[in-house]
């Protein structure tokens, strides 16, 4: 039972308990973060998105380094009407890649719509994976890689995105 004549002193006792550990656990966390999310010419908004590429390969046994590969990337205007991204490369050159996403689009989007553009675009640049047009039975798209000319439906979900992104690394898709 606790004394209501000890209450401050256990508050103090607990008050520096959790300052401790708190900090201790930020101060982990930041130096982890710090040493894993860096990509030489990317704009820094997209780190999280290029990390997390190199991941989802990993996890489905294909070696993906964008750092040593060179792929550039930046969030800036695109001209073109409708054009979320791009990737300038010349096919089967890995080293010759730059991801734009358009300004707008990044500003307005959701998180998952911001993974699914840039995974499209280092789809090309890094996999040199061309656009795929084929649609499922219900119309969807079947591949994050399709061009938006097609007639099939955008469904890249927190539900389907494990599907997207395992077709999207297929050896037999390339």
């Amino acid at each position: 039972m606790v004394r209501i004549d000890n209450l401050p002193l256990y508050f103090l006792l607990l008050s520096s308990f959790l300052f401790y550990f708190a900090c201790e656990k930020d101060d982990v966390f930041v130096e982890v973060e710090s040493d894993l999310r860096t990509f030489p010419e990317v704009d820094e908004r997209l780190w999280p998105f290029f990390e997390s590429f190199e991941l989802e390969a990993a996890e489905r046994g294909v070696e993906v380094d964008l750092r040593e590969a060179g792929i550039s990337g930046e969030i800036r205007p695109i001209a073109e009407e409708h054009v979320a991204g791009r990737c300038s490369y010349i096919p089967n050159i890995i080293s010759s890649g730059n991801v734009t996403v358009d300004t707008e689009f990044w500003d307005n989007s959701s998180s998952i719509f911001k993974e699914f553009i840039v995974f499209h675009e280092l789809g090309h640049c890094y996999l040199n994976r061309d656009h795929r047009e084929d649609a499922d039975a219900q119309g969807a798209c079947i591949s994050l890689m399709r061009s938006g000319l097609g007639t099939c439906r955008d469904n890249y979900t927190s539900l389907s995105r494990k599907q997207y992104i395992d077709e999207l690394f297929d050896p037999d898709s390339f």
